[in-house]
């Protein structure tokens, strides 16, 4: 029985064709779909018990799940699209994500066409695993503070990686405590006593035999992270190199190389390639963001709808918690942000793509501008992402406490994206630096590009005041657009005054470092703003599909309208009356969306092995299921709990004398 079937009636547009706008294309559908089904099929990909299995139970688990999924992907012959669904819609974080998502592209991003044909085949084929070994105990933002040395050794021909402090050891590399058999190590260059800075190079670290660590090499897991299952299927590693030699063929050479000789050299390949890696994982991690919020808000929304608490007229049902606007205005604006993430997603995509190619034609104008955006959009998108898993939790009341909601486990797994690629407020300063330098050239007659062109319209949006005068007229994307735009122009343009008070520019920039980053925030959420309203320009079809979308984009930027009122208050482009119409239109579109709202998580097309959650199921069937699942709890094994006669009967007995404490 589907207990959700009368919400979906009320649905006013294609639930169809919102699946497709929400893949980004038919074929990128019927290719999750496909696929999806095809592991929720499956038992061999079971996960209901991973939050109650033992650390090593759990991790063995894991390593055959990866191995399983590799032999599906080999039988069923899956391309790299299928493969790659595959292992999302597994839904286990594992080794095999950093061989992936860090260890391949940086062959391909950083090493030479010689040596890319030496070890990607072996990658593909999976001969060898690899992870990607940065981040040391003492370092992790500031890369240039990395300890580790590749020193290299000219009568050899070789390279002599080493850990000289305990700090200098590399921890946290996932893939790294147990399974990876190679690296690619980050170490400062040596050569002739000259440090050449940090650079890339690939070493082994077990033997492909037996999976003992070579000589000169200490590896293990670092332990237990946050949470039930969650992160903890990942081996997490803290690495020590003594001496480990390894050829001088095996620095990764794309960008800069070391001579037979020992000299150092550029090579002709620009240095500036090495940020192309980054946008792509960067876009990557965007694109995750959309997937795991848009999972939370699926679990919260169907169960909102479930869930019945209060208003009972006349003995009759008590209210849909659904229905009570301090629900809606929580967990709305987040249904909309799961939409814009997906679609500034989309649009990074194409950045990425457009970034190559001009890297490739030697063009590296948008190269600044690009590092920047994808900065910031990593940060600001898990920044809310990890903070509306939790908030969803919150929105399912006690339940969302329990592992079988699927929220305290997706909370454990996702929180490590606003450290890991950088910390989140680490991005936004390098934003901030970003900003700052735009508005310093303004002068000069260079004109801002990108997601900073608006920045060359500087004089018009100080001088800009806000025209709204009914609350309709909130929904004019021209109206919208010009008061982001005006409250980040002049944010940045505040901050760069503020910074010209310093004789010195880094303590200026160290003592303003949170009105920069505000600064930042305010410039970022504009490019979210204006991708979610570019979408809308294009044509979108199916019934009633573009009219959600563009309530949902609606609640989008008026729910950050509200939230940062102030700023867009104390830069006087609104009045508090214009703040006031633009929180009415607000409500209104929670009343439009208020009968879409189940259609609308539909249209993510999650199977329930996915979303993993009693509370978000399908058809809605939630308490049967919780009472059912209680009963699988391993304490209920017995009825009287292990432990009754030495501390329970004892104590109740009062013969705590005679107990075993």
């Amino acid at each position: 029985m589907d207990y959700l079937a009368d919400e979906r009636k009320k649905a006013v547009f294609d639930v169809d064709s919102m699946k497709i706008v929400w893949a980004g294309s038919r074929q990128a559908f019927e290719v999750s779909d496909r696929i999806s089904k095809l592991v929720a099929a499956d038992p061999g990909f079971r996960k209901d018990d991973r939050p109650m299995l033992p650390r090593k139970e759990l991790f063995k688990n894991t390593l055959r799940k990866a191995a399983y999924a590799w032999k599906r992907i080999i039988d069923l012959r899956l391309s790299e699209e299928e493969a790659s669904r595959l292992r999302f819609y597994v839904d286990e974080i594992a080794y095999t994500d950093l061989h992936w998502g860090m260890f391949v592209p940086a062959l391909k991003g950083q090493g030479t066409d010689e040596q890319q044909a030496k070890w990607l085949p072996l990658a593909y084929k999976m001969q060898i695993i690899g992870c990607y070994a940065q981040t040391e105990l003492g370092h992790g933002s500031n890369v240039q503070g990395l300890e580790t040395t590749a020193t290299f050794d000219a009568d050899k021909d070789e390279f002599v990686i080493h850990s000289p402090t305990l700090t200098s050891s590399k921890w946290w590399p996932g893939g790294l405590g147990k399974v990876s058999t190679h690296a690619v190590v980050y170490a400062r260059l040596i050569t002739d006593g000259k440090d050449h800075g940090v650079h890339g190079f690939i070493v082994q670290l077990r033997s492909l035999e037996d999976h003992t660590p070579l000589p000169g090499i200490t590896v293990g897991d670092i332990g237990m992270k946050f949470g039930n299952g969650g992160y903890n299927t990942m081996d997490n590693g803290v690495l020590r190199f003594d001496h480990v030699r390894i050829p001088r063929d095996q620095m990764l050479m794309k960008v800069s190389q070391v001579t037979r000789e020992g000299k150092y050299k550029q090579s002709d390949v620009p240095r500036q390639l090495v940020y192309g890696t980054m946008v792509f994982v960067r876009q990557q991690i965007v694109k995750d963001a959309s997937c795991a919020l848009s999972r939370a808000v699926c679990i919260a929304t169907r169960y909102s709808a479930v869930r019945r608490q209060f208003g009972s007229q006349n003995g009759g049902s008590e209210t849909q918690v659904i229905d009570y606007k301090t629900q809606q205005s929580r967990l709305f604006p987040l249904l909309a942000s799961a939409y814009a993430f997906r679609f500034v997603g989309e649009w990074l995509e194409w950045l990425y793509k457009d970034v190559i190619q001009r890297l490739q034609a030697n063009d590296f104008s948008t190269l600044p501008e690009a590092h920047a955006c994808t900065a910031g959009l990593k940060s600001i998108t898990t920044s809310i992402t990890a903070d509306g898993i939790e908030e969803c939790r919150k929105l399912c009341g006690g339940h969302g406490y329990l592992c079988s909601s699927g929220l305290p486990e997706l909370f454990a797994a996702y929180v490590p994206a606003c450290t890991y690629e950088g910390d989140n407020t680490v991005l936004l300063l390098q934003v901030a630096r970003f900003l700052m330098k735009t508005v310093s050239q303004l002068g000069s007659g260079k004109q801002p590009v990108g997601t900073t062109a608006y920045m060359g319209r500087l004089k018009h949006l100080m001088q800009s005041r806000c025209t709204a005068q009914r609350a309709e007229d909130w929904l004019k994307p021209s109206q919208v657009l010009e008061a982001f735009e005006a409250r980040a122009a002049k944010m940045s343009v505040s901050c760069a005054q503020n910074l010209s008070k310093f004789s010195n520019p880094e303590e200026g920039f160290a003592e303003l470092s949170a009105d920069l980053v505000e600064a930042a925030v305010a410039h970022c959420q504009l490019i979210v703003v204006s991708k979610f309203i570019e979408k809308l320009q294009q044509d979108i079809p199916g019934e009633g599909v573009k009219q959600q979308l563009e309530a949902l984009c609606g609640i989008y930027y008026l729910s950050l309208l509200h939230k940062h009122q102030g700023d867009f208050l104390a830069t006087s482009y609104l009045t508090p009356k214009q703040a006031v119409l633009a929180n009415d239109q607000l409500r209104a579109l929670y009343a439009k969306v208020r009968p879409n709202a189940i259609a609308l998580v539909d249209a993510f097309n999650y199977t329930d092995h996915y979303l993993g959650s009693i509370l978000g199921r399908y058809d809605g069937n939630v308490y049967p299921k919780l009472y059912e699942a209680a009963w699988k709890e391993p304490l209920n094994e017995s009825v009287v709990p292990d432990g009754y006669k030495e501390y329970i009967r004892p104590l109740l007995k009062q013969q705590l004398h005679s107990a075993r404490l």
